[in-house]
């Protein structure tokens, strides 16, 4: 429901659709009543056909689409959820076109970077988002240990994101780095089981201790 009209024109209109699950994407144009689309490896045939594109086998991508587009064809780049390329496979095809002269268009559409930021109630003017911080603990300590700093000279809002099955021990590490911070944590937003917590730290840490994580989290704090 959240998909914006010029994004339902421009996927009826191109010949080919990048994207992370062909699946997810078939549902959605069957959804949207996009019709003539072919599920298939071959990248040959008629549209709008789906093409796999994901960050295994991103590499080897590029350079198929880059061949279509020189061609005349016209590729769309689409994710499972929100926008392309926010952490999420797309930025080195978007880049590599550029510097070979391929026209980018953005169709604006879902993010929950920004969905999140407007409804946490915490200043918007200035922000930061980091995307998921890094899976080794030093990596993480270094991380919140910048964001400290940074926050001691010029507060921001950040925005992160973090995958359920490390939300408990993401949650511990900010509490030990950051101190017994106002959070907000919003999980599976604008879906059926959408939560926004607003709340100390602490208490979300015992929240998610109790409770089995389930979702995708964005957690805010400024």
């Amino acid at each position: 429901k959240d998909i914006t009209l010029r994004a339902k024109e421009i996927l009826s209109k191109v010949n080919y659709i990048a994207c992370e699950d062909t699946r997810h994407t078939g549902n959605l144009l069957k959804i949207l009543q996009i019709s003539n689309t072919t599920n298939t490896t071959n990248i040959s045939i008629k549209r709008p056909t789906l093409l796999s594109y994901y960050e295994q086998n991103e590499l080897q991508r590029i350079p198929e689409i880059l061949e279509l587009l020189k061609n005349g064809s016209d590729v769309a780049l689409v994710s499972d959820a929100g926008t392309p390329t926010i952490s999420d496979p797309g930025f080195k095809l978007v880049r590599e076109c550029i510097n070979q002269g391929i026209k980018v268009e953005s169709i604006p559409g879902p993010s929950s970077v920004i969905a999140a930021l407007t409804v946490s109630g915490l200043p918007t003017d200035k922000f930061l988002f980091v995307g998921y911080p890094p899976k080794k603990p030093g990596h993480r300590k270094e991380l919140f240990h910048r964001l400290t700093l940074l926050q001691s000279s010029n507060r921001v809002t950040i925005i992160m994101f973090e995958a359920p099955h490390r939300l408990v021990k993401t949650l511990q590490e900010m509490l030990d780095a950051f101190g017994d911070i106002d959070v907000v944590i919003c999980r599976e937003l604008t879906k059926i089981h959408e939560e926004v917590r607003r709340e100390k730290i602490s208490d979300s840490l015992a929240h998610f201790q109790k409770v089995n994580p389930k979702g995708e989290f964005v957690i805010l704090w400024h």
